[in-house]
């Protein structure tokens, strides 16, 4: 919360902050999150209008968690900005309002901050994550692929070439009614 008194029903007045504070609790579901207690870096521009308090910044700290395709540990850092109006209290409802004479950033800065966690976040742009036969780690992958075995169902179609056009003659195709020429 920041004490805004000053400021208050005064436009054109602005104060700008710089706060470090720690996270007060889990910020995030999913493969990744901001842990409690994680330190958080605010810059804040608060400036007076007409309406209410403008509120302007920027927000930085880190997210932690595991890579979405090979599990892998990740801790990556996160900058946010954000920027939003708080009402003085009146007839409309506000989602952020001016209480007290202070402004409370916290769910601002919270949703700001969750909003820009990835979905599905990677170690690396090009993990190729996890080999499904052995759990490893393709992207540390030695390079010897060890070859599948075969169902025995589909041996048989083994001795055929992949490359139907390469290796293998092809039959001729039976000519048709259609295609039958006159001999003279």
């Amino acid at each position: 919360m920041l004490h805004v008194r000053d400021i208050v029903h005064h436009p054109g007045e602005m104060r700008e902050f710089e706060l470090d504070l720690d996270t007060p609790e889990k910020w995030g579901e999913g493969l990744v999150s901001i842990p409690a207690g994680e330190p958080l870096d605010l810059d804040v521009r608060l400036e007076s209008v007409h309406e209410g308090i403008l509120v302007t910044g920027t927000a930085d700290t880190r997210l932690t968690g595991v890579c979405g395709r090979c599990l892998q540990d990740i801790a990556e850092p996160v900058e946010v900005e954000f920027q939003e109006l708080f009402t003085y209290p009146g007839n409309e409802a506000a989602d952020f309002e001016v209480q007290d004479d202070y402004v409370d950033l916290e769910t601002l800065v919270r949703d700001a901050i969750v909003l820009s966690l990835p979905f599905q976040p990677v170690c690396q742009p090009d993990c190729l994550g996890l080999d499904p036969e052995t759990g490893e780690r393709l992207t540390e992958s030695t390079g010897e692929s060890e070859r599948t075995p075969v169902d025995p169902r589909w041996a048989a179609l083994q001795q055929y070439p992949s490359d139907p056009d390469g290796e293998a003659p092809r039959r001729a195709a039976p000519e048709s009614e259609d295609t039958v020429t006159e001999k003279s």
